[in-house]
């Protein structure tokens, strides 16, 4: 009986651990968001504050890379800068008009993405999770697009 409870149980742990993805936490909808459904793409991860101009003039070129890199094997992710939380947090996304995911937990330590005082900052992270560009300042979807062909390139 103690080698079957064992096998049991090695067997409940290997499921456990196989089906609970490093937790990102929860997007401006309150719904989980894992390391899993993030691996393997190109993200554009950009911090924003509702306070910030240039951020609030960059929202929409984000909404239409989005968009665009739906089909391509890319995602665009905000974080807002303030550290907002649920409702806050869904506000101030909605209020700027988001429609991309927003995270409520920052993922800097997860990406090894350096701390930017600056916004707006945006990240450029290749499919194997590697920082591979640091912008700062407002972006355009053309310019981002024209950085993100450059870099899967290899150029």
């Amino acid at each position: 009986m103690g080698t079957q409870l064992r096998r049991v149980m090695g067997l409940l742990a290997c499921l456990l651990v196989s089906g609970c993805g490093e937790n990102l936490g929860l997007d401006q909808h309150g719904q989980k968001v894992t390391a899993g459904s993030l691996e393997g793409q190109w993200l554009v991860i950009n911090y924003w504050a509702e306070w910030c101009g240039p951020c609030r003039t960059e929202i929409p070129q984000l909404n239409q890379l989005s968009e665009q890199l739906a089909s391509e094997g890319g995602k665009v992710i905000g974080v807002n800068f303030d550290g907002l939380q649920d409702e806050a947090l869904s506000k101030a996304a909605s209020d700027m008009g988001i429609r991309f995911v927003v995270l409520a937990q920052d993922p800097a330590e997860r990406f090894a993405l350096p701390r930017s005082e600056a916004l707006p900052a945006t990240f450029i992270v290749d499919p194997q999770g590697k920082l591979r560009e640091r912008l700062l300042g407002e972006q355009t979807a053309e310019g981002l697009r024209a950085r993100l062909a450059t870099l899967r390139s290899g150029s």
